[in-house]
């Protein structure tokens, strides 16, 4: 099966689809009777990036990868200026008051559907999700978190001069692991996939940076993320696959609260060479 489809009407010959591989395994068109080609011997190599297919200036080359699903977009969509996108960002807030109002499936796979598109090591796209919709599961992956911070106390680990105080927040009562967030979302990856827990949070802040835009808040749940690498209850709770590990996990909701400007932050620290 050809690796590439090439709409000999519409191929200049410009060569750009050959110099934008990553793998450099398309030849590019000689002459006019020839166009660009991925040979047999190399399609294999072949990482499904699409760049040929989005750089071509006159979209005469199709990556056959379901070819089927590909659409095009107009020449604006997506610009944003560079004052407008830094004050989205900026204005992003963690946030940990939420209301019970649920997120509608349908806005969460839209949220999601934005994640697929984060890079990934040589487009491995390794990230799978999990998402905790019922705002009493996640009250149970806060106990069972609480459990799990319990087994810290008599052993040397990072939390365990923290572990008392939360579990006794806990017990007064309090959320201070999930924070009443009626989901979460959990990205997990392949065990033993060095690189891959660098593709899951570059995913989940794609999920991260979306959110705001469908009026959604977050926040990173740092305690649930380190329970669920090792403490078999909350891993089954959370369905975690086997040969698969959680590599972070977000909460998310509805925010409570709006904002009306801007924390200060440390000065930008650069060393240039």
């Amino acid at each position: 099966m050809a690796t590439i489809l090439v709409d000999e009407d519409l191929c200049t010959r410009c060569g750009i689809c050959s110099v934008v591989c990553p793998m450099s395994i398309i030849d590019p068109a000689v002459d006019e009777n020839t166009l660009p080609v991925v040979r047999d011997v190399n399609a294999d190599m072949c990482i499904a990036c699409g760049n040929c297919e989005v750089t071509c200036p006159t979209q005469a080359l199709t990556l056959n990868l379901r070819p089927d699903e590909k659409e095009d977009i107009p020449a604006d969509a997506g610009r944003i200026s560079a004052e407008d996108i830094g004050s989205y960002l900026k204005k992003r807030r963690s946030v940990r008051n939420f209301t019970k109002i649920p997120v509608a499936k349908e806005e969460i796979l839209q949220m999601l559907d934005i994640a697929r598109y984060a890079p990934s090591g040589s487009n491995g796209q390794p990230v799978e999700w999990i998402v905790v919709h019922d705002p009493e599961d996640v009250k149970t992956v806060s106990a069972l978190t609480i459990e799990w911070m319990k087994t810290l106390i008599a052993i040397a680990h990072p939390l365990n001069v923290y572990a008392p105080v939360l579990i006794r927040a806990w017990k007064n009562g309090h959320d201070v692991i999930c924070r009443d967030a009626p989901h979460m979302l959990v990205a997990h990856i392949p065990e033993n996939t060095p690189i891959a827990s660098v593709d899951a949070i570059i995913a989940l802040s794609h999920f991260d940076i979306a959110a705001p835009a469908f009026g959604i808040g977050t926040c990173w749940a740092g305690f649930v993320s380190m329970a669920a690498l090792s403490y078999e209850p909350l891993r089954d709770e959370l369905g975690i696959p086997p040969g698969r590990t959680c590599a972070f996990a977000i909460l998310f909701g509805h925010p409570k609260y709006k904002t009306y400007g801007l924390p200060r932050r440390n000065p930008v620290q650069v060393t240039w060479r």
